[in-house]
């Protein structure tokens, strides 16, 4: 009886298999492409979609592709653009609030989003090392929004910033969509390396907060 049920399951799997056919490529380039970039831009304006986990994905799927190079430099080209025109973005309507007597939604939302003591950090670094920490900011969970308020309070100016800011997404895009091939070389299928990338990624831009919060729960010993 067990042997029947398990050989009846074994058919329907196989049939499902065989009948559930993805979409062809240019399927999903057609859809795949502009979504990357919308939601990528929506990340970058809104820090709340993780753009970083996005890219990542979208690398394993262009490594299944048939020609994965290609895929993969599309992928790293429309995430550095649209992670560049979201920062710019966030940064125009930022400097908008600076200028404005009575502020802006958008420049509060970044004060709420910028701890004092890390908003001090990004400061003292923004000063000794200039439009570099950009770069530095972008690679590091929970650093970008500090370092583009201290820019905004110091008015630094928009070309200024767009020259440290085009760097950063290009290796912010860089980093994770070699975490995404990681993740894509070690499953054979893409739904497998999709999900380790994507856990991998939250894994990383989770882990400060809770090393912050472990530290802040110890004991003081002095």
């Amino acid at each position: 009886m067990s042997g029947a049920l398990s050989a009846g399951l074994g058919a329907v799997a196989r049939t499902v298999s065989e009948t559930v056919v993805p979409p062809p490529e240019s399927t999903q380039q057609a859809l795949g492409y502009p979504s990357l970039f919308l939601l990528v831009v929506l990340g970058s304006l809104v820090p709340v979609v993780p753009t970083g986990a996005l890219v990542s994905g979208a690398a394993v799927v262009a490594l299944h592709q048939s020609l994965p190079v290609f895929a993969l430099l599309s992928v790293f080209g429309i995430a550095s653009l649209a992670a560049f025109l979201g920062d710019l973005g966030l940064y125009w309507l930022g400097r908008r609030g600076v200028g404005s007597k009575n502020g802006s939604r958008w420049l509060t939302a970044l004060r709420e989003r910028a701890a004092p003591e890390r908003l001090a950090q990004a400061d003292a670094r923004l000063r000794e090392h200039g439009v570099a920490v950009l770069v530095v900011s972008r690679l590091i969970p929970a650093g970008r929004i500090p370092v583009m308020l201290a820019c905004l309070l110091a008015r630094m100016r928009m070309r200024e910033f767009a020259r440290g800011d085009v760097l950063a997404c290009l290796a912010w895009a860089a980093v994770y969509q070699l975490i995404g091939v990681a993740g894509g070389s070690l499953f054979p299928r893409p739904w497998e390396g999709i999900a380790a990338a994507v856990a991998l990624t939250l894994a990383v831009s989770a882990a400060p907060a809770v090393w912050r919060r472990v530290r802040g729960s110890r004991p003081d010993t002095a």
